[in-house]
């Protein structure tokens, strides 16, 4: 009787879960998750082949599987948290995430003059990635905390966190997860109520911090001086992405037919949207698009009519960050900005993105339940 009790309050538990998660949002990850598996199904044997000289062709597929089943798990397991319960996770997390990125500066090994990966034995992470959504809650809870409290200084505390955050990443350097941060930050300061003219004082801050990559990052001043002028260096990734998505078309050569796939050292990465294109076409690539737009506009749709600042805050921050990532990724692609090394969400390979975007999301999912909120933190 007493195991059947524990069942009954179960199936009761996820049934009112699952009765106030937006399912539009639930869906649309899925529909994302379904279409990079069968992408990186389609683009990464032939780098397998061609890059780690193995004959195991669907040995990024199985890392990629392997990674996925507990980023769903996890993804689910957050969505159903509390907003405390995702405060002290995220705590944890972001405290977590500043240590490894320390740990990335010293023992950290170099690849082409960065340090952003810790190694262990049969994987290795990206601490910058898991620290983009704890970064966004822990500012959410800091600047809710100082409208809602007197005298508490909120935009101070979150200037120090942020300023620490970036100096730690362009330490490694990262300066694309350093835009990220800053563009998550600065949306979050925006929603939370500033004044005029500190947005103007800070967006010029902004624009000098660009400007002053391009002179102090080697790396950074090659990328641009190519992207302004391809003569001045080597540009075939990106020509050959070019490439593919005329050969494509509007419907494709078909699943598996691309060529571009075995020329792009990263298709199944940063360029997996090229092999999207060449062997799917427009319409696959105009569909995943439209899933990109339709999950920010719908949680920004939810977040409007929500009551709770903090909730309001971290959800804004969240999908700023999924935003951006997904917008540097297919802007490189097409050669619209300078070749960032950044993954598409949900769909390029990479462990270290899937299980952080699985993390982000579930909180997203928690945060825009249907449940009575206050204006406070909860």
């Amino acid at each position: 009787m007493k195991i059947k009790k524990q069942l009954q309050e179960i199936r009761f538990f996820l049934a009112e879960w699952y009765r106030t998660l937006d399912t539009w949002l639930l869906w649309s990850i899925a529909g994302l998750i379904v279409c990079g598996i069968f992408l990186t199904f389609s683009a990464s044997p032939v780098v397998a082949e061609r890059v780690l000289k193995t004959q195991d062709t669907f040995y990024f597929v199985k890392k990629q599987l392997f990674f996925l089943i507990p980023s769903i798990g996890l993804m689910l397991g957050v969505s159903m948290l509390s907003p405390k319960q995702i405060r002290r996770l995220a705590f944890i997390v972001f405290t977590a995430s500043l240590i490894a990125l320390v740990l990335t500066l010293v023992v950290g090994m170099e690849v082409k003059g960065a340090k952003r990966w810790l190694y262990f034995p049969g994987f290795s992470i990206q601490p910058s990635e898991f620290m983009k959504p704890a970064f966004a809650v822990i500012c959410a809870w800091i600047f809710a905390s100082g409208r809602l409290i007197d005298k508490f200084p909120g935009i101070r505390i979150a200037g120090c966190i942020y300023l620490t955050t970036i100096m730690l990443l362009l330490l490694q350097p990262d300066i694309g997860q350093t835009l990220t941060i800053s563009t998550i930050w600065g949306c979050q300061l925006f929603l939370a109520g500033i004044s005029v003219l500190w947005v103007i004082a800070l967006l010029g801050i902004g624009i000098f911090g660009v400007i002053g990559t391009y002179f102090i990052f080697p790396h950074v001043q090659s990328r641009i001086d190519r992207f302004l002028n391809p003569e001045t260096g080597d540009v075939f990734q990106v020509r050959t992405s070019l490439e593919a998505f005329h050969n494509g078309g509007w419907f494709g050569r078909g699943p598996g037919e691309g060529i571009i796939k075995g020329k792009l050292p990263d298709a199944h990465t940063d360029f997996i949207l090229a092999v999207a294109a060449e062997e799917f076409g427009f319409f696959l690539c105009a569909f995943l698009i439209f899933l990109f737009a339709f999950i920010i506009f719908r949680g920004f749709l939810i977040m409007s009519k929500e009551k709770n600042l903090f909730n309001m805050l971290a959800v804004a921050g969240l999908l700023t960050q999924f935003g951006v990532q997904a917008f540097i990724n297919m802007a490189s692609t097409l050669n619209l900005i300078p070749t960032k090394g950044m993954t598409l969400p949900f769909i390029s390979y990479g462990g270290s993105s899937l299980l952080s975007l699985a993390f982000g999301f579930g909180i997203i999912l928690s945060l825009t339940r249907r449940h009575p909120t206050q204006g406070g933190l909860e």
